[in-house]
């Protein structure tokens, strides 16, 4: 009898039922709708967002783990698990769901006016409204302390003055396919978040093209020339860098599953492969070596379910906190690249085309490994945790 690498530390057992089915209804989705087009979606480098963001909306997948507003109000787990089926798939399809709920959508649930809450969240938990997050720019990714984005008013004094907004965007995940962008800019009074129709004048977003990781995932750069928004596009609740820093830290939570489920499937493929390739006329599955690879990746995806769920039920509790997230996403990431790597020795040239996920899942997750946190920073969170003293400088 065989046994799959999770069920040899039995993790479905540490899930509650209505986490497990919506872990089991994402994985079906994943399995019957996305799996056979991802392939295709990657090479082209062209994928439906709008399409797929409206079946991700009936699914309440959108912002799922907020309250209110048209959101599904799962739990942390629930949200996490579901993440971990969409990165099965490809982590582009998860970047959809992450940027749009644990960035965009988050950031206007935890720090948005009433106002601002009722105009988006309701139609982007369905999808007819696809959101973006503008913090990165061309030369400030793990220092977004130094952002040259500026934002100033218009008439100085007057409550009810017309914010302008001037400054340059990079890497921003469904850039060119939003209606809204949230966009983070210094300000006389520090860095202030404001939500930005795109279709607002001085407001465009290119494209970047050529890229070789998260090929189906739409990324752009994000321009502002002289944008001018109303008083009431600042968001009133973000005061500083910590606004934006929330933001992250609800999206790096979401990756600390994401990752395992790339992992899963080339672990899961390669499993299938050396039981059916034969090599000097034996099962490839059968050499020592092979089980070794086998085994020791196993050990490392089940240490890297249990990490997640250990967290995902602190966050459930309200007690989570940032270095534990640090300390999930190092970890996983991490260990999810080093297992697609590994899983693609296995295939040997097999390992390299899209008949099978191993290099487009360590294509992506050469992405995962730096965005929303490079490792070297979160090695940074956790040092400053353990020493007091902060080495960012």
């Amino acid at each position: 009898m065989t046994r799959t690498p999770l069920s040899l530390l039995d993790t479905d057992s540490l899930i509650g039922d209505d986490d497990r089915a919506m872990r089991d209804t994402v994985r079906s989705f994943v399995e019957e709708r996305l799996k056979p087009e991802i392939a295709g979606w990657y090479e082209n480098a062209d994928v439906p967002v709008r399409d797929l963001a409206l079946e991700f909306g009936k699914l309440g997948l959108l912002g799922m783990h907020l309250e209110g507003y048209g959101c599904a109000g799962t739990s942390a787990t629930a949200y996490g698990l579901a993440c971990l089926e969409l990165e099965a798939g490809d982590s582009g399809l998860r970047s959809i769901v992450s940027v749009q709920g644990s960035l965009a959508m988050y950031a206007i649930w935890k720090h948005g006016s009433d106002a601002q809450k009722d105009e988006w969240l309701p139609r982007m938990a369905t999808g007819e409204a696809i959101g973006c997050f503008g913090l990165t720019e061309p030369d400030f990714g793990s220092n977004p302390g130094g952002m040259r984005t500026r934002a100033r008013l218009d008439a100085p004094g007057n409550p009810q003055s017309d914010w302008v907004l001037t400054g340059n965007k990079m890497w921003i995940t469904n850039g060119t396919v939003a209606d809204v962008a949230v966009v983070w800019a210094r300000t006389e009074d520090g860095v202030r978040g404001f939500v930005v129709p795109t279709d607002t004048p001085g407001f465009t977003a290119t494209e970047i093209k050529h890229k070789m990781s998260l090929r189906a995932s739409v990324t752009a750069e994000l321009s502002l020339d002289e944008v001018r928004l109303p008083a009431s596009a600042m968001l009133p609740e973000a005061r500083g860098l910590s606004g934006p820093l929330s933001c992250l830290t609800e999206a790096r939570f979401g990756i600390i599953f994401g990752s395992l489920g790339a992992a899963r499937d080339c672990l899961e493929t390669t499993i299938a492969y050396a039981a059916e390739r034969e090599i000097f006329d034996r099962q490839l599955s059968s050499y020592q070596l092979t089980q070794a690879k086998l085994a020791d990746m196993s050990v490392e995806l089940g240490k890297g379910m249990l990490l997640a769920l250990h967290l995902g039920r602190l966050k459930d509790e309200g007690r989570l906190p940032a270095e534990a997230i640090s300390i999930g996403k190092l970890n996983n990431t991490r260990e999810a690249i080093a297992i697609a790597r590994e899983c693609r020795t296995i295939l040997g040239a097999a390992g390299i085309t899209l008949e099978y996920p191993l290099m487009r899942h360590a294509n992506n997750l050469e992405s995962v490994l730096t965005y929303e946190g490079t490792s070297e920073v979160h090695q940074l969170v956790i040092g400053q945790a353990l020493t007091g003293e902060s080495a960012f400088r």
